[in-house]
């Protein structure tokens, strides 16, 4: 069974280096809505698993990923396609908007 991997300021580069589309829930630990959002990020991650690299970056312990993308707020979903942003999602949102927003890359 798959689950989000945890993306840090060291592997993202390495993560980033796949050819698949690339899910990433920037959250904290203490955010309210990153707790409602976190259950739909670890189904994604079976659903789409083999398809889409699903990752979560934890903010507080990785300042340098989270600063190069200017996440100010949190929940912050980026999808990227070839190393480039290709879809934002701010705040929590039903998961079909999430795996519509995958699917879009898939086609």
């Amino acid at each position: 069974m798959s689950k989000p991997l945890e993306i840090t300021d060291d592997n993202f580069n390495d993560i980033m280096s796949t050819d698949q589309p690339v899910l990433i829930d920037f959250w904290a630990e203490w955010c309210g809505p990153c707790k409602m959002i976190g259950p739909m990020v670890e189904e994604l991650a079976i659903d789409y698993d083999g398809k889409v690299v699903i990752g979560k970056v934890d903010v507080d312990a990785n300042p340098e990923v989270s600063a190069k993308f200017g996440i100010r707020s949190i929940p912050t979903l980026l999808v990227f396609k070839n190393g480039e942003i290709v879809d934002k999602q701010i705040g929590a949102v039903p998961k079909t908007v999430l795996s519509d927003k995958l699917n879009a890359q898939l086609a």
